[in-house]
């Protein structure tokens, strides 16, 4: 499935290099847990790289922060604006509140109540448009363009792209080989960053994006050899929910860098969330128990590798939570 990967690694590693020292001193560096029970499972080594205790509770801080603090402060006077299916949107609002900018960020109907409340928390003015990430984010540049504002995409920017691959930066520095890292994947921002970065240092990385089975827009796009327009069913994974704006970025940065795609169903993401808080005591969002799935759905061929599981953000509706913990059995 993958192409060369050379050139779009060499210019995506630069980028984080540029992006770890401009938005360092408004990220955290994430920790990295060792897994015994999922090393136990795949008889392999599995760190998971816990964006879930990232300010802003997801690893879109990194993209927000580089690409926001890359304007000018004419710019930025000008005003923000966003589309998002929730994490990204308060990353924005983070960095516009840090920055003394104004802007507004626009969500999907399908974004999750958990998300919308903590953004409306912020200050920051919320408006909902469209059934998907991608009509909002049609929605959002004809906002920006009309008043004069500047758009800032969820992944389809290079400085958005860089940012958030500064977690492969932090997860090379804290562990020391490895084979394989599982990523989320949405729009793409974060798989090609983490993807290039790594494949940049050794190319022999196995990169895999994981996606649910009912909105697995990039696999099926890759297969297809263009960005489709497909309807995405209902899925816990909602952080990675939805279509992929024409001519982005991160198709040709996925084509070439990404290996493979393991998608999952949504028992098995269910179980994944449940998994990871009854054994590590970490509460995870549906888009960051994909990897959990997706490795326990085909741990067999991991076996005896080195593997990072990038937990990719903690927001989780209470009344969902509540749901997976009382009907998912056991």
């Amino acid at each position: 499935m993958r192409e060369n990967p050379g050139s779009q690694a060499s210019q995506i590693h630069g980028e984080v290099l540029e992006a770890e020292k401009r938005c360092r001193p408004f990220i955290r560096k994430t920790p990295v847990e060792y897994s015994h029970d999922l090393s136990r499972i795949g008889t392999c080594g599995v760190h998971l790289k816990l964006e879930s205790s990232q300010i802003t509770g997801s690893f879109k801080i990194r993209g927000a922060a580089n690409k926001i603090l890359s304007l000018t402060e004419e710019e930025r006077n000008r005003g923000i604006v966003t589309a998002s299916s929730g994490n990204h949107g308060a990353a924005v609002a983070y960095m516009m509140k840090a920055l003394g900018c104004g802007g507004a960020i626009i969500l999907p109907k399908t974004a999750s109540g958990v998300k919308i409340d903590a953004l409306r928390r912020m200050g920051t003015p919320v408006e909902i448009f469209g059934d998907d990430c991608v009509e909002a984010e049609a929605f959002a540049r004809e906002k920006a363009e009309k008043h004069g504002m500047v758009y800032v995409s969820p992944y389809n920017d290079i400085k958005i792209i860089g940012g958030q691959g500064t977690v492969a930066k932090e997860l090379a520095e804290q562990v020391k080989a490895i084979d394989s890292v599982l990523v989320p994947v949405g729009g793409g921002g974060l798989i090609s960053g983490v993807g290039g970065y790594l494949k940049a240092l050794d190319p022999s990385i196995d990169v895999i994006g994981c996606q649910p089975q009912n909105s697995a827009v990039m696999f099926h796009s890759i297969r297809a050899g263009k960005i489709l327009e497909m309807e995405s069913l209902p899925t816990l994974s909602d952080g990675t929910a939805g279509g992929i704006e024409q001519g982005s970025l991160t198709f040709g940065f996925c084509k070439a860098l990404v290996d493979d795609f393991i998608l999952v169903g949504e028992e098995a993401i269910k179980e994944a969330v449940k998994r990871t808080l009854a054994v590590h005591h970490i509460l995870v969002e549906g888009a960051a128990a994909l990897t959990i799935a997706a490795f326990i759905k085909e741990s067999h061929r991991f076996q005896n590798k080195a593997v990072a599981l990038v937990i990719s953000g903690s927001k989780i509706a209470l009344e969902t939570l509540k749901s997976i913990l009382c009907n998912s059995g056991g």
